[in-house]
Order: structure tokens, then C-alpha cells, then sequence
């Protein structure tokens, strides 16, 4: 069966929070933040856990499933943050978007993330599985943003505002080689950071109604 023709839905025959699962996930993550994407097999995977091949492959057939169920939990844990940290009654909508690009900078700073994703954008260049799952990970953290643009300003349409959240994302992705972990420039992060929260807030809220049409007919 082709990776494609996996199912978009979460893995069965695993229980989530049982001792056996838990040792697979945490070593899984472990492989692809200290070994990276070509050691990520499930013998691999078994062997960091000190379990059989047999015994992960029961819970987590295809390695793929994997993939969906750490991006699952890393989705939970982010959107426990922003409840926390972010959704307060007494925050404005431009604190609220100022906050989610500070937590997604500061995060691009850890090992685990600046490792992690850069892997997992690896593994996604060769399968379409989880190239898909990357993606629609990424789509959840565009309509956190996106919701805040709407927001700020709500004269755009819902297309201009995706298309700013997309790039609001983008921007602060693109961060992750030049100043994430252990990269050439991790010093410079805090001002960036502080740049970044500054200015996107700032073109959010001057942006125009059809000003992007005229931006992309200005270069094209």
C-alpha cells in the first residue's frame, strides 16, 4: 500500500498514556532530534526503547503513524499554551498575535524544535504521507495567526488574511537555519524576535483591502 493511501486519521491500535506507547513516542522523538531522519525506522526506534521490532510495530505499523501522532501531541501541547498563555480575556487581539510570535521564535530556539522539524521537513521531501501531515500541521498554526489578523483587521478578506498569516508563519519559519539551535546567528534571536513582533503587528494593521492584488501584479 502506498504511504498516500494511508488514513488521515489517528493510528488504532495504540493507548495512549500506557507504558509501552509512551516508550515509543519518547523514543522515536529522541531518534529524530538526536539521530535524525535517516535513522528514523522502526528498528531503529525499537532498539531505543529496548523493545522488539514486533512489539512497536503492533502499536505503530507503518513508521508514518508515528509522525502523525508526535505532530498530534506537539498540536496539544502548543494549544494548551495559547489557552494559558495566549486566549485571556484581558489580552487584546494584537497582545494575543504578539505573544504567538514570540512563544513560536522563542521555540524555534529549542533543540528539540530547531532539530525536530528540520528532520521532519526532510522526510516529508520523500513521503507524501507525511509531507500531508506536516502540512496540515502548519495549516493549524496558520488559522491561530489568521484568526488574529482577521481580527486586528477585519476589512480584509478571509484569503488576505491566510495569505498574511502564511506569511507571518513563513517568516519565523525561516528563521529556524540561521538562528535556531545552535545556528550561525542564535544570538541575534531576541531582536529579531522583537523586530518581528513589531513589524508584522504594524503591516497587519496598515495592510489595505486589495493591497496584496496590486503588491503581486507591482512584481509579476
Amino acid at each position: 500500500m502506498a504511504d498516500t493511501e494511508l488514513a488521515p486519521t489517528r493510528p488504532g491500535i495504540y493507548s495512549r498514556g500506557t507504558e509501552t506507547v509512551d516508550a515509543i513516542l519518547k523514543a522515536a522523538l529522541n531518534v529524530l532530534i538526536e539521530e535524525g531522519a535517516e535513522a528514523f525506522t522502526v528498528r531503529r526506534i525499537a532498539t531505543e526503547c529496548g523493545l522488539r521490532v514486533g512489539n512497536v510495530s503492533y502499536h505503530f505499523p507503518k513508521k508514518e503513524m508515528l509522525v502523525q501522532v508526535l505532530l498530534d501531541e506537539i498540536m496539544e501541547k502548543y494549544n494548551t499554551k495559547l489557552e494559558v498563555n495566549v486566549r485571556q480575556p484581558d489580552l487584546s487581539d494584537e497582545d494575543r498575535l504578539r505573544l504567538v510570535i514570540v512563544i513560536c521564535l522563542d521555540d524555534i530556539c529549542s533543540k528539540r524544535t530547531t532539530h525536530l522539524f528540520t528532520e521532519l521537513w526532510a522526510l516529508a521531501n520523500h513521503n507524501d504521507f507525511i509531507a500531508e501531515r506536516v502540512r496540515s500541521f502548519y495549516a493549524k498554526v496558520h488559522d491561530v495567526i489568521g484568526e488574529y489578523v482577521q481580527r486586528i483587521n477585519p476589512a480584509l478578506s478571509a484569503d488576505e488574511a491566510h495569505t498574511l498569516s502564511l506569511f507571518i508563519s513563513a517568516s519565523m519559519e525561516g528563521t529556524t537555519p540561521f538562528l535556531g539551535y545552535q545556528k550561525p546567528w542564535n544570538d541575534k534571536m531576541a531582536a529579531i524576535t522583537a523586530i518581528s513582533a513589531t513589524f508584522f503587528i504594524d503591516l497587519v494593521k496598515s495592510m489595505k483591502p486589495g493591497d496584496i492584488a496590486a503588491l503581486t501584479k507591482h512584481v509579476t
